[in-house]
């Protein structure tokens, strides 16, 4: 009965219709607004769930998939799917956007039914990013994803929100516009847009290398990849709360997720000449940005640094494939570094967004992001003291959390290709530790550093549940990451098997 369903179209247009409607009940009754918002992302989240409960783990094509034609000139086609990759990452989304809801709940009070229908947008079409299985549909969502987003920073962000959307939008637009070229020229080559007839188009080495620098260019600048780093943490400091965890939760992931769909597969020759150039930028991402996360004075900013050293790892463990194959001539361990690599980009989702979210409480209450301003904040807040500890040690990557299941993969796969590259990977946990207990023991212990923290009011039954949901699920993806990475192995078995066999 599901399956016959389209569960697909439901999770991408539901929300996004939603979103309309939100915004046709107007900001004259925003009570109305809020509560038909968390209505929609509730329902969304419902019907997504069928994905992975009647999801077949045992096969590696595309399941639910829907196809209407949709411009015949350019042989494009509406054509969605999912597989092991994009379904967890579909479910994550749905999941974020509930909490980013509750989240703006009360604090907003500017404009709420557009925030609301911003954010409920923004998810209709990051889902339809990672279901779409034609390129141009792809590229369209892709693309139209930056509008709500350079909305939400734009009007409810922080003082210096222009400067930092305009900084946002020009790089990621920037980046893409590469992307789209390659598109086009791959078109030009199979006379279809389909993104499995790509992964299967023949192309001399000089091709894929053009190819996959262009895809590195549109991906590199949303995971952010070191040195295209540098909007991120712009962006955060000025977004308001929800659009920081969207952010950090889910947008990131679209980089990562690229990489998977389109540049290792369709460039599996020129990603195995330059994987090197991938691992040298993910290890300076990983060591280089934690050091810089040391000396944040915000506590916005650090968690955007901290993002940008732990998305590192995500793009290490894709890459170092590569090498694993070179130096064993087998695909032992590789599998380990793709699912690592999947594992911390659900688990980050979780994490950073929490982090997200603790800030917001406190800022909330002081309207400071600034760490010198708090201190103590456990002696008025116990409540939330420990839930701040509970994500910050996950951060670090403790055992027993989700934070330490993906690093830990990536560890273990970097060890078989080579022992320099798992010291420097290992080391970003010891300075991951650094900056985060730095963070906690600075903000949360220690005496009442000012009044305002002694006036502070513990947490509310909505900040409760919000933060609880998290904490569940950055506890049962530590303890049990089997219905993760269950769901993703024939995948990932599917995609080395691809990227080992030549195209030349």
């Amino acid at each position: 009965m599901l399956s016959e369903l389209p569960l697909l179209s439901l999770v991408i247009w539901l929300p996004i219709l939603g979103g309309i409607a939100v915004l046709f009940v107007g900001d004259e009754s925003p009570g109305r607004a809020k509560a038909l918002a968390l209505t929609v992302s509730i329902l969304t989240f419902l019907i997504g769930i069928p994905l992975y409960t009647s999801f077949n783990a045992a096969t590696a094509s595309m399941q639910f998939q829907e196809f209407i034609p949709w411009i015949p000139a350019f042989n494009a086609h509406y054509h969605l799917g999912v597989d092991g990759f994009s379904m967890p990452l579909i479910l994550l989304t749905a999941f974020m956007t509930i909490l980013v809801v509750i989240a703006g709940w009360e604090v907003i009070q500017y404009r709420v039914a557009q925030y609301m229908a911003a954010f409920l947008i923004m998810e209709g079409l990051m889902i339809g990013v990672f279901a779409a299985l034609d390129a141009l549909l792809f590229y369209v969502f892709f693309e139209a994803m930056l509008i709500p987003m350079f909305l939400i920073i734009g009007i409810w962000g922080g003082p210096r929100r222009v400067y930092a959307t305009l900084k946002f939008f020009l790089y990621t637009f920037l980046g893409s516009v590469f992307m789209l070229i390659a598109l086009i020229y791959m078109y030009n080559q199979a006379n279809s847009f389909e993104i499995l007839d790509f992964h299967k188009l023949p192309l001399t080495l000089t091709e894929q290398v053009f190819i996959f620098f262009a895809f590195l260019l549109g991906f590199s600048v949303k995971v952010p990849m070191w040195p295209v780093h540098t909007w991120l943490p712009d962006a955060h400091v000025e977004a308001p709360t929800g659009g920081s965890v969207i952010l950090a939760a889910i947008t990131l992931k679209i980089g990562g997720y690229g990489f998977l769909r389109f540049a290792l597969p369709i460039t599996p020759d020129a990603a195995g000449m330059l994987d090197w150039l991938i691992i040298t930028l993910s290890l300076i991402a990983v060591v280089y940005i934690g050091l810089v996360a040391l000396i944040q004075q915000d506590m916005k900013k650090l968690i955007a640094y901290s993002s940008i050293a732990h998305m590192g790892f995500v793009t290490l463990g894709f890459f170092i494939v590569f090498g694993l194959y070179r130096n064993a001539g087998s695909l032992s361990g590789a599998a380990m570094g793709i699912e690592g690599g999947m594992v911390q980009m659900v688990s980050h989702g979780f994490i950073s967004g929490a982090l997200f979210l603790c800030v917001g409480v406190l800022y909330d209450r002081m309207h400071s992001r600034q760490i010198k301003d708090y201190g103590g904040v456990v002696n008025t807040m116990p409540i939330f003291a420990a839930f701040m500890v509970l994500f910050g040690m996950a951060n670090a990557g403790l055992p027993g959390t989700s934070g330490f299941v993906g690093e830990f993969m990536v560890i273990l796969s970097s060890f078989k290709a080579g022992f320099w590259i798992a010291f420097l990977a290992c080391f970003t946990l010891i300075l991951g530790a650094a900056y985060t207990l730095w963070l906690v023991k600075r903000v949360i212990f220690g005496d009442i550093g000012n009044s305002h923290v002694a006036e502070l009011k513990d947490v509310s039954n909505r900040e409760i549940i919000m933060l609880s949901l998290l904490a569940a699920a950055v506890l049962l993806l530590g303890v049990w990451p089997d219905p993760l990475t269950s769901v993703m192995h024939t995948t990932v078995d599917n995609l080395l098997q691809h990227i080992t066999a030549s195209k030349l």
